[in-house]
């Protein structure tokens, strides 16, 4: 029997990429090529805006303690205190403690996770996509409507898909690892030396520090050839410190490569997370990124199986996702060069330190950086909020008096169309978009964390982007109701389709 979708690779992302399917009602596979679960933590940070994505499927309580992350470009300090808003993200989470909450989601969810399989060959045909994996039984054929890829930067099925994936070659190497037994002092947004190289030293848990060094002049290195004392020799060479005596738990080497996927999608094969974008670690950005391309993804292709959406709506993924993907990489470029370049970049240092102390700039590059400045087009409108997520702390009084948060309104990965109480434009909203209560969920509430309403009446998607707002949409809502949620139900009477700009 072919099951709805096969996901290649059991990281954050391909976790992250089966709840949400599961969530929508898919039936779902993932195969991991790893036996068990990796115990390296090869992302150790996750932006605002993944720690918000966590928190709108009610998984951030899983994830355990947090602490603040500071906010840097380059290496340029980001005075996170001087917004409106709060930017900071979560440091010192190691991804394997990432990836054992996810996998406890997912199996709660019962969707199977194949540890032990390898994806080895797939090919497209009408209806559907087969692949061939080696397991631990031996070589096997699966088949799904769709599949994709979670696999990380070296992805298989990106390269078994032939979508291209070029870019500058490395030009630079960081030694990277994560020790126990050493005292250090904390650089936690890392620490550039005059010469151009870089130290980092953070925290993550049980004891564990995670060190990061460049020496200006480090060439990328073969992984497997690696070893514990040359990280604790550049370390000494670097900062007049040993760390000789440090227990090693993982060391790998990462390079300054900065590529992004020429297509997410090409037929029914999709990318999403390292497949799609590689980035050096220094941005820190890139599990949250995948998280995000999986939280974007998930719902959309949930909806097109079940048959709730055109299939249409698959289309927007790349279309959303792989701007944002070009931009990382284009950021990532220009952090590097910042960062990793001496005394000589130091003016331009200055001058971007300097534009960053007015409330302006600073949001906007901490919007980038956190993900809160992402934007998709909804159409036109006026609402500030229009095509941006919904703040999930923002609180809401329902009519019984119950406080509920935006987020727990979102643990389902359904719509959510919040109606004021007591406004015209709420009520209309609320009478017209009955016909998708199928698939969307009809809120009455007040504002109760602000005197004034976001809006009379706001859509927002599973992901928890604003569609449409009332004031401040100029589509009216059966229009974006049917774009995003496919054909109603039944047919809206007429009178109603028709009462003002709804």
């Amino acid at each position: 029997m072919t099951r709805d979708v096969i996901v290649v690779g059991a990281g954050p992302v391909g976790l992250m990429m089966a709840g949400e399917l599961r969530l929508g009602g898919a039936d779902v596979v993932v195969y991991e090529k790893l036996p068990a679960p990796a115990r390296e933590s090869r992302g150790a940070s996750l932006t605002r805006r993944a720690v918000e994505s966590f928190d709108q499927r009610g998984l951030l309580s899983r994830l355990g303690a947090t602490e603040p992350a500071d906010s840097h470009f380059g290496g340029v300090p980001i005075d996170l205190g001087i917004l409106a808003e709060d930017h900071s993200g979560a440091r010192g989470v190691s991804q394997f403690r990432t990836e054992r909450m996810l996998e406890d989601w997912v199996g709660e969810l019962g969707v199977p996770v194949r540890r032990g399989h390898e994806v080895t060959a797939l090919s497209e045909r009408p209806g559907g996509v087969d692949v061939t994996f080696e397991g631990p039984q031996g070589p096997g054929r699966d088949s799904a409507r769709y599949l994709i890829g979670c696999d990380g930067g070296r992805s298989t099925v990106r390269k078994l898909a032939g979508i291209d994936f070029s870019g500058p070659e490395p030009t630079r190497g960081f030694y990277t690892a994560d020790v126990t037994g050493i005292e250090t002092r904390r650089r936690r947004i890392g620490e550039n030396l005059p010469d151009g190289s870089m130290i980092m030293a953070m925290d993550l848990e049980d004891g564990v520090t995670r060190i990061v060094a460049y020496e200006r002049g480090m060439r990328p290195k073969d992984r497997d050839s690696l070893s514990y004392a040359e990280l604790a020799d550049a370390w000494q060479r670097l900062t007049g410190e040993s760390i000789h005596h440090g227990q090693c738990r993982w060391i790998s080497c990462f390079t300054d490569a900065s590529r992004v996927a020429a297509e997410y999608r090409r037929g029914r094969v999709f990318l999403a997370g390292d497949a799609t974008h590689v980035q050096p670690p220094a941005m820190a950005q890139g599990l949250s990124v995948g998280v995000q391309d999986a939280v974007n993804l998930g719902w959309k292709l949930a909806a097109v199986l079940a048959g709730r959406a055109p299939e249409d709506l698959l289309d927007t993924y790349h279309g959303e996702r792989h701007p944002i993907g070009r931009q990382l990489a284009r950021n990532a470029r220009a952090a590097i060069e910042l960062r990793l370049t001496g005394q000589e970049m130091a003016p331009l240092r200055d001058v971007l330190g300097e534009l960053l102390t007015h409330q302006d700039a600073a949001a906007h590059l901490a919007g980038v950086l956190s993900g809160l400045g992402i934007g998709y087009d909804m159409g036109p409108g006026e609402h500030p909020l229009l095509g941006r997520r919904l703040p999930p702390h923002r609180e809401l009084a329902l009519p019984d008096g119950t406080v509920v948060r935006v987020a727990s309104l979102l643990h389902r990965a359904r719509g959510v169309l919040i109606c004021t109480r007591g406004t015209e434009g709420a009520g209309k909203a609320a009478q017209l978009a009955a016909d998708w209560s199928d698939r969307i969920d009809i809120v009455t509430a007040a504002w109760a964390d602000h005197p004034d309403p976001v809006a009379e009446a706001v859509l927002v998607r599973p992901d928890g982007y604003v569609a449409w707002t009332a004031p401040g949409s100029d589509r009216d809502l059966s229009e974006v109701l049917a774009h995003w949620f496919g054909t109603p139900r039944t047919t809206t009477a007429p009178a109603t389709a028709a009462a003002g700009p709804l």
